[in-house]
């Protein structure tokens, strides 16, 4: 899965130090994937529970997409898009690595698999908006994206406006230091008030995976049944939170859901598929796309192997 040595360079940025680095090898800094012992390997086929595998490789993505969010737009191997724009997509990049991150915390204590639950979700929409994007890198729908959050900000401001007026002009001190927040964003989005309140609405996610060519079986997996978990519907109460029995009946459940398998293989291809289409979206020369691509591929053809091992009894008929 290593990426090939490329002509084109890359600038990146080191939120850590806060320098800008510069490299045209993708290699030095890539993170590494990960390596697994026969022994664990052999453990995983007898158990069929793949997860400590699924949760490495859930890892090493959410590490990938950090690093790629990093990746500066001054690159010269990228080609140039407004400012505004690569901020988008580089913060909903971010978005997405930090919520895995936290996920791995999370999971690595073998507990929590209900909050998994709800972050995923999180992610697996800010990954769909970043494929929404990259797929027409359209200015009209990037406008939709910065206007849908700041109509609600608008809102509450008129509201703050409103009851500052009742009282005579006086503003108290958290309602100006709102103010002075919603207007910070509103100009760092380079829209007027006017702007924002005339753009289309921003689609739902429904209708994101209708105009990607995705399924509705997807749509059902991510959106449907990923709300549960954001909702607390009575099935995430079954599933997560109460335990059940025909001597107790229902109890509450303590910290003891594991996150499933399939989370870790989900959300790492879905958000593997926004990274490659940010790449094939900036960067100018497509043959300069084979690095990401590459990774994108390896680790596809690594979870097919587990779902073959781990699901094919699955789909047997009883």
């Amino acid at each position: 899965m290593r990426s090939r040595r490329s002509s084109a360079l890359i600038y990146w940025y080191d939120p850590i130090d806060g320098v800008y680095s510069m490299d045209n090898d993708a290699e030095n800094y890539m993170p590494h994937p990960p390596v697994f012992s026969n022994e664990l390997i052999e453990q995983c086929k007898r158990d069929l529970d793949f997860r400590p595998i699924l949760f490495e490789w859930y890892k090493f993505v959410g590490e990938y997409c950090s690093v790629t969010a990093c990746l500066t737009a001054h690159s010269p191997a990228f080609r140039s898009i407004p400012p505004l724009h690569f901020a988008v997509l580089t913060g909903l990049l971010n978005r997405c690595s930090r919520l895995m991150l936290a996920n791995v915390r999370l999971s690595s204590s073998r507990k929590y698999g209900e909050t998994t639950q709800l972050l995923d979700r999180s992610i697996e929409e800010t990954a769909v908006k970043i494929l929404w994007l990259c797929h027409k890198d359209d200015d009209d729908r990037f406008r939709q994206y910065l206007a849908d959050g700041l109509k609600n900000d608008l809102r509450l401001k008129r509201s703050i406006e409103e009851n500052i007026g009742n009282r005579g002009g006086d503003a108290l001190v958290i309602e100006s230091r709102m103010l002075h927040s919603i207007q910070e964003c509103i100009d760092l989005s380079e829209l007027s008030e006017q702007e924002v309140n005339d753009s289309r609405p921003f689609p739902d996610l429904a209708a994101m995976f209708h105009s990607l060519g995705l399924d509705d079986l997807s749509y059902t997996a991510i959106q449907r049944m990923g709300s549960h978990a954001v909702h607390g519907t009575w099935t995430d109460l079954v599933h997560n939170y109460l335990s059940h029995d025909a001597v107790q009946g229902f109890r509450p459940k303590g910290h003891d859901v594991e996150t499933e398998d399939v989370q870790f293989m989900v959300v790492s291809q879905l958000v593997l598929e926004a990274i490659s289409s940010f790449a094939k979206t900036m960067i100018e020369d497509s043959s300069d796309t084979e690095g990401f691509l590459l990774i994108q591929k390896g680790i596809e053809s690594k979870f097919s192997e587990i779902r073959d091992l781990a699901w094919a009894s699955d789909f047997d008929t009883e």
